[in-house]
């Protein structure tokens, strides 16, 4: 039996939606709802949060060559830096699962065609982030 989350009870869509208003918006004041993973979505927005810069050079440094990242749709930047922070200091989950997640998240945000070239990003960009820190 597969369960269905509505998208306020997926954990990477909470992440994605407090990043994106805290980047884009300037809302610096981010609540977190009560939610059994709160602890895992507050160390991802607040820790994506605090690594930006460094985050956006290893995205400039290994998948510079592939876009530019002003053109990049903010939801698919946002999505990608969540990832990106996921990829480097949460080495206990696997790359599979981090993709799987942020793809499924981003069927709310993304057309069908952003979800394949979103899939195709973070694929290359976790194989690329963890060789680097294994």
């Amino acid at each position: 039996m597969k369960t269905h989350f509505s998208p306020k009870n997926n954990p990477r869509v909470i992440i994605i939606q407090k990043l994106y208003s805290s980047f884009f918006n300037e809302d610096n004041n981010i609540d977190f709802p009560k939610h059994r993973f709160k602890k895992f979505i507050k160390d991802i927005v607040y820790g994506t949060i605090e690594r930006n810069d460094l985050i956006l050079d290893e995205l400039k440094n290994k998948l510079g060559n592939d876009f530019v990242f002003e053109k990049l749709d903010k939801i698919l930047l946002t999505i990608l830096k969540a990832a990106a922070y996921e990829f480097m200091y949460k080495p206990n989950l696997s790359i599979n699962i981090i993709i799987k997640e942020y793809l499924n998240s981003s069927n709310f945000f993304l057309e069908d065609s952003q979800t394949k070239y979103l899939n195709a990003l973070l694929d290359n960009l976790g194989k690329k982030l963890r060789s680097e820190n294994e």
